[in-house]
């Protein structure tokens, strides 16, 4: 039996990632770190079942603060991805969100459908008014999924931050709630 989670097709669903799934996480995060690598700096930090319960608790406590957070996709009861609010913020209405997914489950538009999911809760349920999507420029599979969600390219942060040994750029992609009219 699940709890708490929204279906996505009929053999994939879309549910809270808590510190329980600890094992499974870090499992999955080890079967897929060569593809997660290039893009997620905790694909590198999660290393076993004890690194994935921290981090999973940090979102847990996120949650609790309503400032963030995560969820898993599986797929044929299979963890394969997920989705998070990397930040939530209420006071001034803007979130991030980002997503990931297992090679092996892409091209079913599992991703588009999560994300599209945490979007509308966030506007329509949540009353945010702006929903970040941050990237770079590199990652064109996750460009692609910001441009399914109707969101708008505003920009590029040059060099922001060092990942993998270089400066990297992250495009800023965002959907407003007065966006959908």
């Amino acid at each position: 039996m699940t709890l708490f989670g929204h279906p996505l097709d009929e053999n994939a669903q879309l549910r809270p990632l808590e510190p329980w799934n600890a094992v499974e996480f870090a499992e999955y995060v080890d079967r897929d770190r060569e593809h997660l690598g290039p893009w997620l700096p905790w694909a590198h930090a999660i290393i076993d079942s004890e690194s994935a319960r921290k981090w999973l608790q940090a979102y847990a406590e996120r949650q609790a603060r309503d400032e963030g957070r995560i969820f898993g996709i599986w797929l044929d009861g299979k963890l394969q991805g997920g989705a998070l609010f990397r930040t939530f913020d209420v006071p001034s209405g803007v979130c991030e969100l980002g997503a990931w997914l297992s090679p092996e489950a892409g091209g079913r538009g599992l991703v588009t459908r999560a994300a599209d999911r945490l979007v509308r809760w966030a506007l329509d349920e949540r009353g945010m008014i702006r929903v970040e999507w941050r990237v770079t420029p590199a990652n064109k599979r996750s460009i692609a999924v910001a441009e399914r969600l109707g969101m708008r390219h505003e920009g590029t942060l040059r060099q922001v931050f060092p990942f993998n040994g270089v400066r990297q750029d992250l495009e800023i992609w965002a959907l407003l709630a007065a966006d959908r009219g």
